[in-house]
């Protein structure tokens, strides 16, 4: 958990203070938009029959067990509201490209932020896990009104650093919450290697699994132009070159890189969601939660 003495600096919390105000703005704004509000969280579960009363609503009545027995039964149903939403965010050192609003982490922060605000908004558990190599930072699942505050405040605090292993971490998320839930992977996908077998550790576990795939304009476009020093941020590997004769090898390979991984996303059912760090994040938010609203709850 994050050093409290630390969060109470002035700077601290006038950050923490931005990122959640951040938040409120988006997912109040998108939710003003809806005629309803995004079935995220909850879901209504058939709990039993009971024979028809007088008054009873029509709607409610089974015709199929009417069929069957020629007597008329209310189907009875419970809600739940007791969705677990788990934001896996990466920190390796890929994610630390872009300056102001457009770094990658600082992006992919935003949201896992709006994300958080609106499932506890909606009085769901919510939870955060940071990730390079393995798992590094941790805040368990909860539904309270501080809770918030601790998934800001080590969002906050966490750098972008070190290589990624995601089969590593999806075996140790998959230990870290043995409760079946949304888990939301925010990451760049470099320098992931076993992408498919992570996702598929953690759908193996019974976890519904969106992931949004967080990528530069500099990354989609490759706009350089001139003699150009290229440094990787997960090795010390080191490239002098004209980019102007590699920009549509690179953009063909990038090209065939997407369309594997959302091809791969669709055989585990996993909802892929391609995200430019330059996309308002209230428009991010529409396209994911409205799709959402046609999903079932928890697909097998």
């Amino acid at each position: 958990m994050p050093d409290s003495k630390k969060y109470l600096r002035p700077e601290v919390t006038q950050r923490i203070r931005r990122m959640e105000l951040t938040a409120r703005r988006v997912v109040e704004g998108f939710l003003s938009g809806m005629h309803r509000s995004p079935y995220f969280g909850q879901s209504i579960e058939f709990l039993q029959h009971r024979q028809y009363n007088p008054g009873d609503e029509l709607r409610h009545i089974d015709w199929k067990v009417y069929a069957r027995q020629d007597r008329l039964h209310i189907k009875q149903y419970e809600e739940e509201t007791n969705l677990r939403l788990t934001l896996l965010v990466d920190r390796s050192a890929s994610m630390s490209y872009g300056e102001g609003d457009s770094n990658k982490f600082d992006y992919s922060a935003s949201i896992a932020a709006s994300m958080a605000y609106l499932a506890l908004r909606q009085k769901d558990a919510c939870g955060l896990i940071t990730f390079d190599t393995a798992v590094r930072d941790t805040v368990p699942a909860k539904s309270n009104q501080q809770q918030l505050v601790r998934i800001l405040a080590m969002l906050d605090q966490v750098g972008a650093d070190g290589r990624t292993d995601l089969v590593r971490v999806a075996k140790q998320v998959g230990q870290a919450i043995p409760r079946r839930g949304l888990v939301l992977v925010i990451s760049d996908l470099l320098g992931i290697d076993s992408l498919v077998e992570g996702l598929r550790v953690l759908r193996s576990r019974g976890h519904d699994v969106a992931l949004f795939h967080v990528l530069h304009d500099d990354e989609i476009e490759f706009p350089f132009n001139g003699a150009t020093r290229f440094e990787a941020l997960e090795s010390d590997d080191l490239l002098n070159c004209n980019p102007r004769a590699l920009r549509q090898g690179y953009l063909d390979a990038l090209d065939q890189f997407l369309t594997s991984t959302r091809r791969a996303c669709g055989r585990l059912s996993i909802d892929y969601i391609q995200v430019r760090t330059s996309d308002p994040l209230d428009a991010l938010l529409a396209r994911f939660l409205s799709h959402r609203t046609s999903l079932p709850k928890l697909r097998r």
